[in-house]
This record gives structure tokens, sequence and C-alpha cells, in this order.
């Protein structure tokens, strides 16, 4: 079995490597079918005849009835901003989680009035959202519109995204589900239910600056353009469409689903953090809670976590601090702060997030170079 390159990374839920399948459909599409989609020649028309399989072809893997919902974009932030600037507008509310992603966070903070935005009620010892207080939530409030998003990209922690899609159809209330962290790792299914959902390429093997957003059944480009001046991607995203990013894209995607690499249990994850608490006496973070797979968050016994991650660095291992790279009152983490961290055990907190190819003895192996670093500081 050949050699793991990215053994030592573990920072896969900020970005990925490109996988080879990826990288073998970008660089066939770029050399053989670089034409615009829009053009009116045979070979033009090749190229859109290839963007609109890939469009049902993504459209069939997300269970969406019709491919036209399906727009390509730039990645899941343009996207998030996107959703949220149409469910914006004067007379409408908004309710999300407090542990959002900033790409949803702030536009909403931005576009709707401290009066006009709710949080939901969230469980610090689950890492989630409180399913049950949040049908009475939704009644007291009575929001235009909910957003959630499958998982979280710091702690791991899988959100009841599924129970609440449901329970905005019966209220009838748009649902926006940010599931950048969720596809490429998690099963597809149940996601059609989500009025909008949004995903990135980079985050399951595919290139950076593409990604897609799944709209509601019978909304115009109107009422939602990512952008404007021309008429491409069915008048939702002016521009000329990356064509050889969003084949990359479809064949991380479909290599993902096809060779079952969703379908995985965080057993070694599991291995790796009994043997820091036991070595290290890191602080487990969500250990026993429903989490993604590959994806351990943990406070460090000492010292800053910046010094430990430069060490690690220094050994090959990429770690990350979370989103708080340099966690204090000036940059706190709103994810930790929910967890009820406070700045002091946020400037010791790692997170680290394998991938698919990452083995046990990868695992292992980061668990001695943390005992090895906490030896030395």
């Amino acid at each position: 079995m050949a050699e793991n390159p990215h053994a030592k990374y573990f920072d896969y839920n900020a970005t990925c490597p490109l996988s080879p399948a990826a990288k073998e459909a970008w660089l066939s599409t770029a050399e053989d079918q670089w034409q615009n989609p829009s053009s009116l020649y045979r070979e033009a028309g090749m190229a859109r005849l290839r963007l609109e399989d890939c469009r049902e072809e993504l459209a069939d893997l997300l269970d969406v009835d019709d491919p036209e919902r399906v727009v390509f974009t730039g990645g899941a932030t343009e996207a998030n901003n996107a959703v949220v600037r149409y469910l914006s507008g004067e007379g409408r509310s908004i309710v999300c989680s407090s542990i959002e992603h900033p790409c949803v966070q702030v536009p909403v903070e931005i576009l709707f009035e401290e009066s006009t935005r709710f949080e939901l009620p969230f469980d610090s010892l689950s890492g989630s959202v409180d399913l049950t207080r949040v049908p009475e939530f939704l009644e007291k409030t009575n929001p235009t519109s909910v957003s959630v998003m499958a998982a979280n990209n710091e702690t791991g922690a899988i959100q009841p995204w599924q129970e609440i899609a449901s329970l905005c159809k019966e209220h009838k209330i748009p649902f926006h589900c940010d599931a950048a962290q969720w596809v490429g790792k998690m099963p597809l299914t149940g996601l059609s239910e989500c009025d909008f959902i949004t995903g990135s390429a980079h985050k399951f093997g595919g290139p950076k600056g593409v990604g897609f957003l799944v709209l509601p059944e019978n909304l115009t480009p109107d009422g939602l353009a990512l952008q404007i001046g021309g008429p491409q991607e069915n008048g939702f995203r002016a521009g000329t469409e990356d064509l050889a990013g969003i084949v990359a894209m479809m064949a991380a995607l479909a290599e993902n689903v096809e060779s079952e690499q969703t379908v995985r249990t965080g057993a070694d994850r599991d291995a790796f953090e009994k043997e820091i608490e036991e070595r290290v006496g890191c602080e487990l973070i969500l250990r026993d809670c429903e989490r993604l797979w590959n994806t351990s968050m943990f406070v460090l016994p000492h010292s800053k976590n910046l010094k430990w991650l430069t060490r690690l660095s220094q050994r090959g291992f990429s770690v990350s601090t979370g989103s708080a790279c340099s966690a204090g009152k000036e940059n706190p983490s709103r994810v930790m702060i929910a967890m009820g961290l406070d700045y002091e055990r946020m400037g010791r907190v790692l997170r680290v997030s394998g991938g698919w190819k990452t083995s046990r003895e990868d695992w292992m192996a980061l668990a001695g170079s943390i005992a090895e670093v906490g030896g030395e500081l």
C-alpha cells in the first residue's frame, strides 16, 4: 500500500487536499472542455451538456426532484451570504443557532435588527441545539425563517437539522441548512427536506472556489440572485461557470458516496482521544456526544495552544486552534463561548480533524507527538 502523503495533516475541517479523482477530472476538463458553456458553437454545446450532467448528478445525489434548483457557486460563503440576504428585509425575522459559521452569523447580524434575530436554545453538554425546546421557541418567536448548520466546524457536533427541518415544514417556515461540514463526510439522506442547502467542494476533496446552493421550488432570480449581469445558472448567478471546477467537485463527491467513505465511525478518533487523555491529561470536549467521525477538540493541560501548534508543526503535523487563532477578549470564539469555555481555556484549545484516508496509525502518531510536546513545554 502506498504511503499516505497527508498522514500528518489534521485540519480537514478547514480544507482538504485535492483528491486524485478530482485532480484528474479537473485536468481533463480544463484541457478538453475549456469553452464557454454559454457560447453557441458545437464545442461550447458539449461543455453545456457536461455542465447540465453535473447539475443532474448533484440533484440525484441530494434527492432533489428538479435539477434546476441546483445553482453552482463560488463556495458556501457566497451561497450562505446570498440566502441570508434573501431571507432578510422589512418585517422579516430569523432564528439561528449560537454556533453558526461566521459566513452565516455575520450577515445575520448586519441584515437583521437585534429585535428580529433570535438564537435557539443551546445545550453546551451536547454541543448542539436543544431540540426539546425548539417547538416552543418557534411558537414564541414566530420567525419568518430558520437557519441551522448540519455539523459544527470546530467541535464536530452534529445538529438536529433534520428534526428542525420537519418542524419548519409543519410551520411553513423556510429552512436553510449550511451543510459545508456534512456533505462528503456523512450520508446525504434527508438533505432534500431543507429548503436551502449550501455546500463547498474543498471540504470534501474538491477544488477551492466551487460550491453549490439548492433552492426551494418555484423561486425566481428576481427573488434571489447571487450575482447579476448575465443569464448563467438560470439567472441565479451571472458569470461564466467554472466547468472544470464543477466537474472536479462532482468527481470528489461521487468518490466519497460510491466508496461509502461517508459511512465511517469515530473509532480511530476515539482511540486517539483516550491516548491523549491518559498520557497528556487533555480535557476532551464532547467526548461522548454525537460528532463528525473525524473531529476532536480538546483543552491542553498547560501553555498556550499556539506553542503546542508550533511544536507540532515542526514535527510535520498540521492542526488547528479552531476559529479563535489567538483566543482572548479581542477575538473570542463564539462556539467556545457557547460551550462555556472561559478565555483562559480557549487559549489552550486545539482542534484536530482527520480525513478519509487518515489511519489509526496516523492518529496515534499525532497522539505520540502531542505527548512529546507536553513533556517539552
